[in-house]
């Protein structure tokens, strides 16, 4: 299971994880593409300590594209 704050004992499911990765992603501007390293920051902020390689994992697992991806998707839609 994932760990969330160092010590706290709380455990976060991947399903919780992917949740909250497709959450932030589903708030990204075309402005401001969040990166993998950006989104592990946030979880962080949520007490949902996570490394960068999980977060592409799950992302990818979600068939969500990578940042640049996602920032040229957006483009195109405007």
């Amino acid at each position: 299971a994932l760990s969330r704050a160092e010590g706290s004992g709380d455990d976060v499911s991947s399903a919780a994880v992917k949740h909250h990765i497709k959450e932030l992603i589903d708030k990204e501007t075309v402005g401001h593409i969040l990166s993998d390293d950006e989104l592990a920051d946030m979880l962080k902020e949520r007490n949902v300590t996570v490394a960068r390689r999980t977060v592409a994992k799950y992302r990818e697992a979600m068939h969500i594209p990578s940042s640049p991806k996602r920032k040229r998707l957006k483009l195109q839609k405007i």
